[in-house]
């Protein structure tokens, strides 16, 4: 059993915030089996535990793709048995199931539309492979998984509107494990501020892995500005990883506000107050990635929500922000059963 005094201490401080900034009804039950399984297992493979896998720890194959383990490996099997001589199509039926079609193909996009002449820089790079990911791909010999392809498209976007207006302070809610982070480290980006808002457990994941992967001099933790009673964004390190109810204390401007699938996991009443903060901390440009039609309703024991946030409900909640561009593809992902994630990026007006 592994010991986490600032997860314990975290997680405690949350049960006495305000509902806003504790686990929606989505997320309620998957926080404590991620701590559990921590404990249980450790850090170091965070990327390989059953419940981060499915909740933010995204894969292109098992458990993204709806195919079990099971059923994956009871198809190639039954390909290798009864056409064992038919070598493309096992090859192809592999790269199908494990994932590796569908990552290539948000590569090609990625390569298509990436200026690599253009801040911030995307062309060179390549993930980490802190927490023993799962699936990870290579191509042109730099190393991606889904989390960092979605977020890499997601900034080919924003880079097509910028025309040299770079944002250097980067505020993030929800940011999984760290990936945008390491992205924006890795940018070019001169006198970047990175800030990640999230919940614990999945804010010590994120600070761990920015910790590893930066230092730990360049990364501000909870146990660092728990006691603060402002944060002042201009005095932080390049990367700050900071728990839900935090975000009252920030004091400052951000440049870039961004939030990838997490807001779908909310009540519309919960994203409301957090864009509420991004409004007052004057963010100028706004990148969001989440279903059109809104996370599916919870309902006995399939995971939901209460109430959908759809995809018009955001550019409803920031009327001093002027919309410049909706996307589904080819910067986005529609489902196989009609789901559209989208891509929204606005700008504040004036």
């Amino acid at each position: 059993m592994n010991d986490y005094p600032e997860l314990n201490q975290a997680c405690a401080d949350m049960q006495r915030q305000n509902a806003l900034y504790q686990p929606t009804i989505f997320w309620e039950k998957a926080s404590k089996q991620i701590v559990s399984e921590i404990y249980a297992q450790g850090l170091d493979r965070f990327r390989a535990l059953p419940t981060a896998l499915g909740f933010f720890v995204p894969t292109y194959g098992t458990p993204g793709s709806g195919f079990t383990l099971e059923q994956s490996d009871g198809l190639q099997n039954w390909l290798k048995t009864e056409h064992r001589d038919n070598t493309k199509a096992l090859l192809a039926l592999t790269q199908f199931l494990n994932g590796q079609m569908a990552a290539r193909s948000d590569y090609r996009v990625l390569k298509a539309v990436d200026n690599p002449n253009n801040v911030p820089y995307l062309h060179s790079f390549s993930e980490s492979q802190v927490g023993e990911p799962v699936e990870h791909f290579e191509f042109d010999g730099r190393h991606f998984s889904r989390s960092s392809l979605n977020y890499l498209l997601g900034i080919s976007l924003l880079k097509k509107h910028l025309n040299g207006d770079i944002p250097q302070t980067v505020l993030e809610i929800g940011g999984g494990f760290g990936t945008l982070g390491e992205i924006l480290a890795n940018a070019g980006i001169k006198g970047l501020r990175y800030i990640d808002i999230d919940i614990p457990p999945t804010s010590f994941v994120a600070q761990h892995y920015l910790i590893t992967i930066l230092g730990e001099n360049r990364v501000a933790t909870y146990a660092k500005t728990a006691a603060m009673k402002t944060i002042q964004i201009d005095s932080l390190p390049v990367a700050s990883v900071l728990c839900s109810w935090q975000i009252e204390k920030l004091q400052g401007h951000v440049d870039l506000f961004v939030n990838f699938i997490s807001f779908q996991e909310m009540e519309p009443y919960v994203v409301k107050n957090y864009l509420s903060h991004v409004t007052r901390l004057s963010a100028r440009w706004i990148l969001l990635r989440n279903m059109r039609e809104g996370k599916n309703v919870k309902k006995l024991n399939v995971v939901g929500v209460t109430a959908p946030t759809l995809g018009d409900d955001y550019v409803k909640m920031l009327p001093n922000y002027d919309l410049v561009e909706r996307s589904v593809m080819p910067f986005g992902y529609q489902t196989v059963d009609g789901f559209r994630s989208e891509l929204i990026l606005l700008k504040r007006k004036g």
